[in-house]
């Protein structure tokens, strides 16, 4: 049996740790909070209760093999419920584009707007099949190795090309480039820095479709917390990890606010900026910001929207309405980017949708108090071109028995990414 200590009770860590603590190690999991969850937790206050992070995922294959690989299957420990509108875009000449996550009903979304947009979308999804079949075998899937890729991994993960590029010389139509680069714009990456290949999010939405839970994603955190009790995981929380030990180029344990843990392999599952011995290795890499968040509690007849309502123009405002509250009232989430020069709700009356009468209560969360309460943006590395694949860090490290997964690691940031990346590492760990 192993000692693995694992950095970070969030998603990444959590997961890791439960995979490794299946397959026979001994896992120690540290995290310098009084809870797990990270940006998979939630906010409550004055009966409210929000998402901090992220409101539904994709891929849900990703979540039912972590649960299944670890224990009892997802289905007997909670629900994940499909969501059939993807979201809502409002557009800046006052069209609305009801997004389904099918194929069929994108196509006659956006047939609705104009006729031949439908096809020309679909053709756009659809051209991302090869990219997802290819890099699901040697990128997503599976630990790669970075100096013997087979040519067409290369020739994708080294490509020039840029989604903004390939996205202007695809849609003539405005609203359909700002669709297709919609979760980029969102998660603060210039689409001039973000590789063509990374469009293939639009096809796993279209082809996965998009999964929630009721009552919130914090549910996820809270059970995955508990399989990481019955699997036996040691949980110090309160504790902040202050580096890797590494000695002889390996690294043997950790240094912690309550004192050093022996390890025979580490996992960094937070900011690696956050630890002397990483910090060297990740400085051609810049974390991506948080966006502007505003929690409000409503009261009183406010317009009917659906889960996440997309607000363009900039700034670019994002409403999201599924969160739980008394009875006769709602929690909404705001997100705002760009050019956010006044209040959120401000903002919000100038895009049409004014809540100002309505609220009751609310928390406002800026990039910076997101980035310390999680240990480093939530949202991982920020694209800058080709060269941001080979350098962030996973599964592997440079040093020896260190490892990384989360939102800064490979293959990146979102639920089902870093839950892929958990994944890489238990494999690469191997059984104990």
């Amino acid at each position: 049996m192993s000692r693995v200590v694992v950095l970070g009770g969030g998603f990444g860590g959590m997961a890791v740790a439960a995979r490794l603590a299946k397959t026979g190690h001994q896992v120690v999991l540290v995290e310098r909070a009084a809870s797990l969850g990270g940006a998979l937790g939630s906010i409550s206050e004055e009966g409210f209760t929000w998402d901090a992070g992220p409101t539904h995922t994709l891929l849900p294959a990703v979540v039912r093999d972590l649960f299944r690989k670890t224990g009892r299957p997802l289905e007997r420990e909670l629900e994940l419920e499909p969501l059939e509108l993807l979201r809502e875009h409002r557009f800046e000449d006052d069209t609305t584009l009801s997004l389904p996550s099918a194929r069929a009903g994108q196509l006659r979304a956006w047939d609705a707007l104009e006729p031949g947009l439908g096809q020309r979308w679909t053709e756009h999804v659809y051209s991302f099949t090869e990219d997802w079949e290819v890099l699901r075998h040697h990128y997503f899937e599976h630990p790669w190795d970075r100096t013997a890729l087979p040519a067409q991994v290369r020739q994708r993960l080294d490509s020039r090309e840029m989604l903004h590029k390939r996205l202007r010389r695809r849609f003539r139509d405005e609203r359909q480039r700002e669709v297709a680069a919609y979760p980029f714009l969102a998660d603060g990456h210039d689409l001039r820095n973000v590789p063509a290949w990374m469009g293939l999010v639009a096809f796993l939405e279209q082809r996965f479709g998009a999964w929630t839970v009721p009552g919130g994603m914090a549910r996820l955190g809270e059970v995955l917390g508990a399989r990481l009790a019955t699997r036996k995981v040691e949980v110090l929380l309160g504790t902040r990890a202050l580096d890797v030990l590494v000695r002889e180029g390996r690294a043997v344990g950790v240094r912690t606010s309550a004192g050093d843990l022996e390890a025979d392999e580490v996992v960094c599952a937070i900011d690696p900026r956050a630890l002397p011995a990483l910090a060297r290795l990740v400085e051609r890499t810049m974390p991506a910001i948080p966006p502007v968040t505003c929690h409000l509690g409503l009261e009183g007849e406010v317009p009917q929207l659906p889960h996440e309502v997309v607000l363009h123009g900039d700034p670019m405002l994002v409403v999201r309405t599924g969160g739980t509250a008394p009875e006769g009232r709602h929690a909404w989430t705001v997100h705002g980017r760009g050019k956010l020069a006044e209040d959120v709700l401000r903002a919000l009356a100038r895009a049409r949708l004014d809540l100002r009468d309505h609220v009751v209560h609310r928390v406002d969360r800026s990039p910076r108090e997101q980035v310390e309460a999680w240990s480093g943006s939530p949202l991982g590395v920020l694209w800058q071109g080709r060269g941001t694949v080979r350098a962030r860090l996973g599964p592997d490290t440079p040093v020896a028995h260190l490892h990384a997964v989360g939102a800064h690691a490979t293959p990146g940031s979102g639920l089902p990414f870093v839950g892929l990346s958990a994944a890489l590492v238990a494999e690469r760990i191997g059984p104990a």
